[in-house]
C-alpha cells in the first residue's frame, strides 16, 4: 500500500510541475517581449 501512495504522489507532483512550468514559460515570454 505505501508504495502505491508514493507512486500516486509522484504522478500528482509531475502534473503540478508541468502546470508550474507552463506558467513560468508564459511569464518569461511576456517579460522577454
Amino acid at each position: 500500500m505505501p508504495s502505491l501512495i508514493k507512486k500516486r504522489r509522484k504522478k500528482m507532483r509531475k502534473k503540478k510541475h508541468k502546470k508550474l512550468l507552463k506558467k513560468t514559460r508564459w511569464q518569461r515570454r511576456q517579460q522577454g517581449r
